[in-house]
C-alpha cells in the first residue's frame, strides 16, 4: 500500500512542465491542467510552402477522451477497425475507413478524477490503457484497477480481472497471454482466454518523484520488455515473469530530484531483433533484445520515445526538436527546431514523412529524408499528446478531448 501511495503523488501530465519550475502547490496545478498554457510557450510557426498535400478523410469524438488524467489514450487499429475509449467510460469500434460506428458501450458512473474532483466517482468506468486488440479479443484497463477482455466485433464483456492501481497504458497480448502493467510499477500476466492471473512481477522500484506515464508493454517471442520508472529497459520470461534481462538506459544525474528525474516510459520500438528505447533526462540506445545486449548509445533526453524507419530513427527531445539519427551508431542526420516546445506527441512513421501532434492541436508532417516542414493541418485546438497511429496511407490522430481524425496523404503539393 506504501508504493501505491507514493506513486499517486506523483506529478501530473506534461513530464517537461516539471523540469523546468519547482513544485508550488496550486499554482503549478493549475498549469499544468489549464490546457494550452505552458510554462515555456511554444515556438511561433513558420509559414512554408508545403510539399505535399494531405486530406482529411473524416473526423469524430469519443466522449471526453484522456481530458484531464494525463493519459495518452491512442486509438488502435485492427481488421479495418478502429477501436478508441475514453476516461468517462465509453469506448466505440469505427470503420477505419469512413470513420461509422459499428459498436459502442458506455458505463459512465463518475463525474472527475478523484481526490481532484468534489464528486468521487462510482467504482469503475473510467478507460484509461488501451486498448488492445489481439484476434477477436479487446482488452482494456481502467484507472480503478481493473482488466476487462471484450469480444472485439461485439464489446461485450467476456471476462473481468482485478489489478493493484491504475492501467494508464495499453496491454500486451501474445501467446494466449494478457500482459498489464500498473502504475504502481507491478507486471500482471492473465490467460487471454479466462482472465485468470498467471503470474505477477513485483517492480518495486518506483521513485518518489516520477512522469506522469508509463509506455506500453511489448511482448513476443517469449518475453515481455518495458521501460521502468527508475531508468532501466528490462525483459521478463512470458513464462513466469522473471527478469532475463536489465539495461539501464539513464545514469540518473543531478542534484535534486527533478534533476535525477530518468523515466524510461516511452513507447519501446521494436525491428527485427533490435530494440530502440529512450529515457528522460537519459540516452537513445539500441539493443539486441535477444541476447540482451547494448549495440549503442548516445545521449539523448526524452519523454515520448522515437519512430524507426528504413534507414533512420526519428526522435523528439524533451524540448521538442525532432531529430533524424542513423541506425547505424546513432550519429545525427538531422535536427528541426520549428516545432520547439510545441511539446510534441512521439513520432510515427508514414511512409516518406514524420508524423506528430503538438500542443496547440496542428499535425505537422516532416520530410524524413532531411526534417524540412512538408505539411500542417490544425485538427483541433487542443493538445495532442498520443503517437499517430499509422495504417498503409491513412493516419489516426487523437487529441486529449476525444477528437478523432483521418488523414491520408493524396499527393505532392504544387
Amino acid at each position: 500500500m506504501k508504493q501505491r501511495m507514493m506513486k499517486r503523488r506523483h506529478l501530473l501530465l506534461l513530464p517537461l512542465l516539471v523540469a523546468t519550475v519547482a513544485l508550488s502547490g496550486c499554482g503549478l496545478w493549475n498549469k499544468l491542467f489549464n490546457r494550452g498554457e505552458n510554462i515555456q510557450p511554444p515556438k511561433p510557426l513558420v509559414e512554408f510552402t508545403p510539399s505535399v498535400q494531405v486530406q482529411e478523410v473524416w473526423s469524430t469524438s469519443i466522449g471526453d477522451g484522456a481530458g484531464r488524467s494525463g493519459v495518452r489514450l491512442q486509438p488502435e487499429y485492427a481488421d479495418g477497425k478502429l477501436y478508441v475509449i475514453s476516461t468517462d467510460g465509453k469506448i466505440e469500434a469505427l470503420d477505419a475507413a469512413t470513420g461509422k460506428s459499428i459498436w459502442e458501450q458506455s458505463t459512465r458512473t463518475g463525474d472527475g478524477i478523484w481526490p481532484f474532483r468534489h464528486k468521487k466517482p462510482g467504482p469503475d468506468a473510467r478507460y484509461a490503457g488501451g486498448p488492445t486488440v489481439y484476434g477477436n479479443l479487446l482488452v482494456v484497463g481502467t484507472l480503478d484497477g481493473h482488466v476487462y477482455g471484450m469480444d472485439a466485433s461485439t464489446g461485450k464483456q467476456l471476462w473481468s480481472a482485478e489489478v493493484d492501481d491504475e492501467v494508464i497504458s495499453p496491454p500486451a497480448i501474445d501467446a494466449g497471454t494478457v500482459y498489464v502493467r500498473t502504475n504502481s510499477g507491478y507486471v500482471y500476466a492473465f490467460d487471454a482466454n479466462t482472465g485468470e492471473r498467471k503470474w505477477l512481477n513485483d517492480q518495486s522500484n518506483v521513485p518518489l518523484l516520477s512522469l506522469r506515464g508509463n509506455g506500453p508493454l511489448l511482448a513476443g517471442h517469449g518475453v515481455v520488455m518495458f521501460g521502468t520508472d527508475d531508468g532501466n529497459i528490462e525483459s521478463l520470461r512470458s513464462d513466469t515473469g522473471a527478469v532475463q534481462w536489465k539495461i539501464p538506459v539513464t545514469k540518473g544525474l543531478g542534484r535534486t530530484d527533478i534533476q535525477k528525474l530518468n523515466d524510461a516510459d516511452d513507447s519501446l520500438q521494436m525491428e527485427g531483433n533490435v530494440l530502440y528505447a529512450t529515457a528522460y533526462h537519459g540516452e537513445l540506445v539500441a539493443i539486441d533484445a535477444a541476447q540482451g545486449q547494448l549495440l549503442w548509445d548516445r545521449p539523448f533526453s526524452s519523454y515520448v520515445g522515437v519512430g524507426v524507419a528504413d534507414n533512420a530513427v526519428v526522435g523528439v527531445d524533451d524540448d521538442s526538436l525532432v531529430w533524424g539519427f542513423s541506425k547505424n551508431g546513432g550519429g545525427d542526420l538531422w535536427k528541426q527546431d520549428a516545432l520547439q516546445y510545441h511539446w510534441l506527441s512521439a513520432p510515427a512513421i508514414q511512409g516518406s514523412y514524420v508524423v506528430v501532434g503538438g500542443v496547440e492541436g496542428y499535425v505537422h508532417w516532416l520530410d524524413l529524408s532531411d526534417g524540412k516542414l512538408a505539411a500542417r493541418v490544425r485538427m483541433s485546438k487542443d493538445a495532442i499528446r498520443a503517437r499517430p497511429v499509422v495504417n498503409g496511407d491513412m493516419v489516426y490522430i487523437e487529441d486529449v478531448d476525444g477528437r478523432v481524425a483521418a488523414y491520408r496523404i493524396s499527393g505532392t503539393a504544387g
